[in-house]
């Protein structure tokens, strides 16, 4: 996964297909994303 950023824009695309498409994403809702990634928020829970 690559991440890069333009004024008030993220864009995340995935390294192994260079030729694919990339995802655009407003900076907040991208900053708002990683704070949950941050938070543990999407791990699964352990068995």
């Amino acid at each position: 996964m690559e991440v890069g950023g333009a004024p008030g824009l993220a864009g995340v695309r995935d390294t192994k297909d260079r030729n694919g498409d990339t995802l655009v994403f407003n900076r907040a809702v991208w900053e708002h994303f990683l704070m949950g990634v941050k938070a543990e928020r999407f791990d699964a829970p352990q068995s």
